[in-house]
């Protein structure tokens, strides 16, 4: 179906989607980037120790230094490090997946900042924008301990082994929001943008469940997820829609 044109940005939308929270310090733990630099500096902490014990402190802090710059040149080389946002091994899956649709027609843009109203661009970041003729997605790849169990109550709760996951598919349902809300202002008319997260690790026991309106599915579904919607755009709108993307969402690793 091809977009029509309504001449304001949002279009029937009416409201404009939610505001993303702000940033507490539970939210800054759970960042990708800090989890790392917290377990490199443990370990660094750990080696430097037992050396100043056993040896002399000078020892332990230049081998606590060494560990920290051996690691970091370590992970960067295996594709992650300090490039602004680790490439998670969840991420590195997905992309691989989408492959085969970009060949299709369809657009998919990898690891994509989200600009501010005003001048440069939040912390968040989409991981993997795709348009096609199903729609414009937003999915968040999500690598998890295959250890614990993932359920879910009632459409509204996400839960993985005790832990509930509702920051996880608010952050979703917020860059989906986002997302959409920058491309029809961009297009000057309504641009839906589904949200839903890729779980890798432990088995997931459904197909594909709507989870507070984010689609929650197994990481090795993501493409029979995207080409098994009905179609709603035309190859023309796919390319409109996918050249405005490339301008208003920038790649987090330029």
């Amino acid at each position: 179906m091809a977009i029509i044109d309504r001449g304001e940005p949002g279009g029937a939308r009416g409201q404009p989607p939610e505001e993303r929270p702000r940033p507490d310090l539970r939210a800054l733990a759970r960042h990708p980037r800090a989890r790392l630099w917290a377990i490199r500096t443990a370990v660094a902490l750990v080696v430097g120790v037992l050396f100043a014990i056993v040896f002399d402190p000078r020892v332990g802090l230049t081998l606590a230094v060494v560990v920290m710059i051996a690691d970091t040149v370590r992970t960067a080389r295996a594709g992650g490090g300090d490039r602004g946002y680790p490439v998670s091994s969840a991420e590195r899956r997905t992309e691989r997946q989408l492959r085969a649709l970009a060949k299709d027609g369809w657009r998919v843009l990898h690891a994509r900042a989200v600009p501010r109203d005003g001048e440069g661009v939040s912390d968040g970041k989409i991981d993997h924008l795709v348009i096609g003729p199903t729609g414009v997605y937003a999915i968040d790849s999500e690598s998890w301990d295959k250890r614990l169990p993932v359920r879910s109550l009632s459409h509204t709760r996400l839960f993985h082994g005790p832990f509930e996951m509702k920051d996880r598919l608010d952050e979703a349902r917020w860059e989906a929001n986002q997302a959409s809300r920058l491309l029809s202002k961009a297009m000057a008319t309504d641009i839906p943008v589904q949200p839903s997260v890729a779980i890798y690790g432990p088995s997931v026991p459904w197909r594909v469940m709507s989870v507070r309106n984010v689609d929650v599915y197994a990481g090795n579904q993501a493409r029979k997820y995207l080409r098994k919607r009905p179609k709603v755009l035309t190859p023309e709108d796919v390319t409109r829609i996918g050249e405005a993307a490339e301008r208003v969402f920038p790649s987090k690793y330029e």
